[in-house]
């Protein structure tokens, strides 16, 4: 069986599992309907009354083969496959969220989930309250309320680069009755598995590292089967009571530990339709199958460029959870010993004008909103991805007004550093 694969060959064999005479590789089953012999199979396909599929706006084949490798990479029972990361953080809160519930959230998510959260979904009767990840457990049991639905953070957040206390976060959701949700992005199921430290549902933006190549923009979410829905009946009636738009099917009971993502599938991706394209499926895939090796020449080509930028003149502080002068190091110890990805934010003693010149003066590395794939990149978040926040809120959000968001590629790290120190000699 796949699962008993260690990772780096699941990234190779899970997931698509040819018999005799069919295609080695994952087909791409580009079709948006499928036919059937009969109007009572079909009727039972929409009753939820038998698996399978009928319009590939809520499931296709080649999009839930790659699910499954997703899947077994993190050790969960289900997955889905989304249009991109940012519909995947959407319907994993919103499966479980209506109007006049509230969520907690880590105040350094990525800045387009932390508006997702605290713009968009507020105005659908969502409220969120935002908190310091490495606040006490104390002050953290302030932020919940009777109608908390979820816990929502990151492994490591982005750009600020904080090391998530997975199991206090676990514990805390846990002893207020609600899940979870850990957006693994940036470590990726190679160098953390959060249901291994309590985490019930784990998302990603697979436009990063698992894609790869900056090819495609894509999303996923997990379930690792572990939350009891129906111990905390009242708080979800989406999932433990008759859903009416199905003909009152009740997920926990037909779907047992498969109900909150087949819920997410056959409700909110009906309904909202962010469905991956097969095409990106199977480049997805094709990323996924080189995962290990890249995320260990990316952790290792960081490490070397954090060391050069933590002794350089011109740097005024580096944020990497692999130095030993980071505060997150024990935690990146315990949860990523393998490494933690190749994700750099640095300031300049020149402050704010000073990265905008070294930047423009990089010659390998180039700016571009993307992150976390095969090429060096840079970014000034205060100016790009956050610049709808205040200052205050970047401050909340751990994005000093002069950070650096540097990707490290998998380049030949001599030749990133080299092109560093020639940006950096020249303001």
């Amino acid at each position: 069986m796949a699962n008993q694969y260690r990772q780096e060959t699941k990234c190779v064999q899970s997931g698509w599992q040819p018999t005799n005479g069919q295609p080695r590789v994952l087909p791409i089953i580009q079709s948006t309907t499928y036919k059937y012999d009969s109007s009572e199979q079909m009727g039972r396909l929409f009753d939820l009354e038998e698996s399978g599929y009928f319009y590939t706006r809520l499931q296709n084949p080649t999009n839930d083969l790659v699910a499954q490798k997703i899947c077994d990479l993190e050790g969960g029972v289900a997955a889905m496959l989304t249009s991109s990361g940012q519909a995947a953080n959407y319907y994993a809160v919103f499966n479980i969220c209506e109007a006049g519930d509230h969520v907690v959230m880590s105040s350094t998510v990525y800045g387009g989930t932390f508006n997702l959260l605290t713009v968009t979904m507020k105005k659908m009767g969502i409220d969120c309250t935002v908190v310091d990840p490495d606040a006490s457990l104390e002050e953290l049991n302030k932020a919940f309320q009777e109608n908390t639905k979820c816990v929502l953070a990151e492994t490591i957040a982005n750009p600020a680069l904080v090391i998530l206390d997975i199991e206090k976060f676990a514990e805390l959701a846990h002893s207020h009755g609600v899940p979870l949700i850990v957006d693994n992005t940036f470590a990726t199921p190679i160098n953390c598995r959060p249901f291994e430290w309590g985490a019930d549902i784990v998302t990603h933006s697979t436009t990063k590292y698992m894609d790869g190549h900056a090819m495609c923009v894509g999303g996923a979410i997990v379930d690792s089967g572990n939350f009891d829905w129906t111990s905390h009946a009242e708080k979800f009636p989406g999932l433990t009571t008759p859903d009416e738009s199905y003909h009152g099917v009740t997920y926990t009971e037909r779907f047992g530990k498969a109900a909150y993502i087949t819920k997410a599938t056959a409700q909110l991706m009906r309904d909202l339709g962010s469905i991956q394209s097969p095409q990106n499926a199977f480049l997805l895939n094709v990323g996924l199958e080189t995962l290990a090796l890249r995320m260990e020449r990316h952790c290792a080509n960081a490490q070397a460029v954090a060391e050069y930028l933590e002794k350089h003149e011109k740097v005024a502080w580096v944020k990497y959870a692999g130095l030993k002068s980071s505060p997150y190091y024990e935690l990146a110890q315990k949860y990523m010993p393998k490494g933690t990805c190749g994700v750099i934010s640095f300031g300049l003693k020149g402050g704010r004008s000073a990265a905008e010149k070294m930047m423009d003066h990089l010659k390998l590395a180039a700016i571009v909103t993307h992150v976390a794939d095969a090429r060096t990149c840079v970014l000034h978040p205060a100016s790009h991805t956050h610049r709808q926040m205040t200052d205050e809120q970047l401050v909340e959000a751990g994005v000093a007004p002069d950070l650096i968001r540097f990707s490290v590629g998998i380049e030949n790290v001599e030749d990133i550093i080299e092109d560093l120190e020639q940006a950096l000699q020249k303001i």
